[in-house]
């Protein structure tokens, strides 16, 4: 005597987060094809609630026991599509579009760089970017930056200016254009005569002279700092004004 072999059947199988479709032995428990589904819908076996798709909304897939009840108690026809709901609150459901909650694995810098196989590793093989021995320093790129930065504002000695940001009210003319070793920090710096002594210095810096100026009326910023153009001095556009 031969006995049947319960063929596997086709079925959709959609939930909140997924859809897909599954093989499914009809000889399978209820509760076995349960533990199957959570892993597939995140959603655990004893908070599933299952119902047939679209065609049949009415029908929802219970038994008295099952652990001794068999899926092909259902009666379930080739690609039928099976509905997983939870059950459970949703503040205890997982929100699985919530991204920022997830916790992503970090590889330790240490470990990246030594990888074989990596973009870093390719980088460092072709001599691109930092590797690259003709590659400017950071150092260098700062520098590089700020006299770029000059060029571009049209800033040069004896230029009416102001400063920025905007709520930064003071004005002045541009001094002094280059470096100052005194400064911590490579690169250009823009000395500024300013129009009411709310600067720093008179100009000098640790003994070092860079332009001429009253005490308090001098200073040096950074050329993004800096906007050029036609801005009279503070005082005399208050005297303007009481004329109109």
């Amino acid at each position: 005597m031969s006995h049947r072999v319960a063929t596997d059947i086709p079925l959709l199988v959609r939930s909140e987060n997924t859809s897909s479709e599954r093989r499914v032995s009809p000889s399978w428990t209820i509760s076995h094809f349960k533990s199957r589904l959570e892993p597939i819908t995140g959603v655990p076996a004893s908070c599933q609630k299952l119902t047939l798709g679209t065609s049949h909304p009415d029908r929802t897939l219970e038994v008295e026991d099952e652990d001794s009840s068999n899926v092909q108690d259902w009666g379930l026809q080739p690609y039928s599509e099976i509905v997983v709901q939870d059950t459970r609150p949703t503040s205890a459901r997982t929100n699985f579009h919530d991204l920022e909650s997830v916790k992503k694995y970090e590889m330790p810098t240490e470990q990246y760089e030594a990888r074989p196989d990596s973009v870093l590793a390719w980088k460092r093989s072709q001599k691109l970017g930092r590797f690259d021995p003709s590659a400017p320093s950071l150092e260098d790129q700062k520098i590089r930056a700020l006299r770029r930065e000059v060029e571009e504002r049209g800033v040069s000695t004896g230029r009416r200016c102001h400063l920025l940001p905007v709520t930064d009210a003071r004005r002045g003319i541009v001094s002094y254009i280059g470096d100052v070793p005194q400064i911590p920090g490579v690169g250009t710096w823009v000395g500024l005569t300013l129009d009411e002594p709310t600067g720093k210095n008179d100009g000098s810096i640790g003994g070092q002279r860079y332009f001429e100026c009253k005490m308090n009326c001098g200073i040096f910023v950074r050329p993004e700092r800096v906007e050029v153009g036609d801005y009279p001095p503070l005082e005399d556009l208050d005297s303007e004004m009481e004329e109109i």
